[in-house]
């Protein structure tokens, strides 16, 4: 069943417990992502058919997202480009989660993206981000994407990257329920790219995995029995190292306006230094820092944050 976009304000609330990438920028330009179930517009980002979590590391959907389907565009990229991922509720609030990383993969596409099945794909590593370095409440990348709207994730792409088509996967890993077998929530979402320039970057045979197959239900970062008890500990990311050829940073973007990365501040994250929110004129209050709220059990409402918001958990 489809939906028109001003349908989405009949749907029922709880639509907007999890979601999608709803923008996506890259050299100034503008992407869309569609609304799962509505009416497909053309776009570079692969559709996928709801918003809710994939659950379970093996699930098929693990590969990028709930039947996820072909886009009909390309956006053009070169090494070193900067592209960011707007994440937003089902209802296209602010994204609604802040436990967990944020982790983006690349795959070439061979000769042409638009026709391109991914569940073939060898995938390699380019980006991770967890909790963010000397932050003394624990906080995550992933919280700077959950506290305002209109905060986007960046991700840039390596400088020295083969030219080609490619599909990128950027995912977030939700672990406010990891504390059991099952419990973590997989929101993955692909793109499709084409890279010019002349690098010769390329991942190792080694440094290639598919997806789903690259996680386990049991892997550490994956199953965190602890995941709110120390906040200091190290996190160990699920999935491969980033590729050995990979160079740049990510972080998350403050957007005043929500149309392109020229309009927004930016801050970036680059091997254990800290991502900072740098505002524009016409940005929120600065953000303050906010201890992670505990979730009571394993309830579908996780209790209020101490600054008054609210995440919504399956």
């Amino acid at each position: 069943m489809l939906f028109s976009l001003p349908l989405l304000a009949l749907l029922p609330a709880t639509v907007s417990a999890h979601g999608f990438v709803h923008k996506f920028w890259v050299n100034d330009k503008t992407f869309t992502g569609n609304v799962p179930q509505a009416q497909a517009t053309p776009s570079v980002v692969r559709q996928i058919s709801q918003v809710d979590p994939v659950k379970g590391a093996t699930n098929p959907f693990v590969n990028c997202g709930p039947n996820a389907q072909l886009a009909k565009q390309v956006a053009d990229a070169n090494p070193g480009d900067k592209v960011s991922f707007l994440w937003t509720g089902g209802d296209l609030s602010k994204w609604p989660h802040n436990i967990g990383p944020m982790l983006t993969y690349m795959t070439n596409c061979g000769d042409d993206c638009t026709t391109f099945d991914s569940s073939k794909a060898k995938w390699f590593k380019i980006d991770q981000v967890g909790r963010i370095p000397g932050d003394k409440d624990g906080n995550w990348f992933q919280n700077r994407i959950f506290v305002q709207p209109n905060v986007a994730a960046n991700v840039t792409l390596p400088s020295n990257l083969a030219p080609g088509n490619y599909l990128i996967r950027h995912e977030i890993i939700a672990l406010h329920l990891a504390t059991q077998k099952g419990g973590a929530e997989f929101y993955p979402s692909c793109t499709q790219l084409r890279v010019g320039g002349s690098g010769t970057g390329v991942p190792a045979a080694n440094e290639l995995v598919q997806l789903p197959g690259a996680y386990s239900d049991t892997d550490p970062g994956i199953l965190v029995p602890k995941v709110f008890d120390d906040v200091t500990a190290p996190y160990a990311f699920p999935g491969p190292p980033v590729a050995a050829f990979v160079g740049g940073s990510s972080g998350a973007t403050k957007s005043s306006s929500a149309t392109s990365p020229s309009q927004t501040g930016s801050s970036s994250s680059s091997k254990g230094k800290s991502c900072k929110l740098k505002r524009t004129a016409t940005s929120s209050p600065s953000l303050k820092k906010r201890n992670i709220a505990r979730p009571h059990k394993v309830s579908r409402i996780m209790r209020e944050l101490a600054v008054g918001l609210r995440t919504v958990s399956q």
